[in-house]
């Protein structure tokens, strides 16, 4: 095989396919001859009824267009396999859409300004002004686009703008108050991650806090999900709880459970910068 590789790199390849007898050979030996080196591989197999066979890898090798030509042609096609590959090299953009709540847009942009999520972030959008100063004082472009019933479509159309004009790879909703349009989500497939103040399905909707109070929850938590057309029906990559007591009056609940939503969002965008999730319908498969 003809090897036009240029500078060491590490990607991440992402495979989905009819599970088979010698996929982790066949992969594996193609990368070989393509001169990589596997850092990092997981794998997971459905029931016989389904017969689904997913894989992660992640391996250290030069960076080549020629690559995805050849992969697809030896082995993604003979295999049947739904795949993708990403390097490391090409930080994500991740934008970020906030109402008026800052805890866990502030917790994201901590972590990102520690190094901890590798990512660029281009630009954060609110429908409210509050959060402006916190994030010129990071160095973040800030949009006040405010909207209302009449206003929503003009709105969203100036979101998809800016999306563009800064090449966003994916979008971070930090209880962003705001329920997109179909239209809007259909231009980030899989590409929209919300925050849910529930452990859903429980609670779905608004005033989850509250609905939680009322029915003297044990439990209460946080959901991350991928957007769909579906009101918080969306595939789930993290969730998390904390246990309450009749002694938590809803405040208490509030409190802890924005803590709960700060962990789950993070390690939720994370998982989506590592490449480590594969939506299956409504489900995910999270390595």
């Amino acid at each position: 095989m003809e090897n036009n590789y240029s500078t060491p790199d590490t990607a991440r390849l992402l495979i989905t396919c009819p599970d088979q007898p010698g996929i982790v050979a066949r992969v594996s030996q193609f990368l070989f001859q393509s001169g990589a080196n596997i850092l990092d591989a997981s794998q997971h197999s459905t029931d016989p009824l389904e017969g689904l066979f997913f894989m992660r890898m992640e391996v250290r090798m030069p960076y080549s267009d020629h690559f995805k030509t050849a992969f697809e042609e030896q082995v993604a096609t003979p295999l049947g396999m739904t795949w993708k590959i990403s390097y490391t090299h090409q930080r994500k953009r991740m934008a970020i859409l906030v109402s008026a709540y800052d805890h866990c847009l502030m917790d994201l942009l901590w972590r990102w300004r520690s190094g901890e999520l590798d990512v660029d972030i281009p630009v954060v959008i609110s429908n409210h002004s509050a959060l402006e100063k916190d994030c010129t004082a990071l160095g973040i472009p800030f949009y006040f686009l405010p909207v209302n019933g009449e206003t929503k479509a003009a709105q969203e159309a100036a979101i998809a703008k800016l999306m563009a004009e800064q090449q966003v790879d994916f979008i971070v909703l930090a209880r962003y108050m705001q329920i997109l349009s179909p239209q809007f989500v259909s231009l980030f497939p899989q590409r929209i991650i919300n925050i849910h103040h529930s452990f859903l399905p429980a609670f779905a909707g608004a005033r989850p806090y509250h609905h939680a109070y009322a029915r003297g929850v044990k439990l209460i938590g946080a959901t991350a999900h991928y957007v769909t057309d579906e009101l918080d029906e969306g595939p789930i990559i993290e969730q998390d709880v904390a246990r309450v007591s009749h002694k938590h009056a809803l405040n208490d609940l509030v409190m802890l459970g924005r803590d709960i939503e700060r962990q789950v969002l993070t390690r939720a965008v994370k998982a989506h910068i590592d490449d480590r999730v594969i939506v299956l319908g409504n489900k995910t498969i999270v390595f």
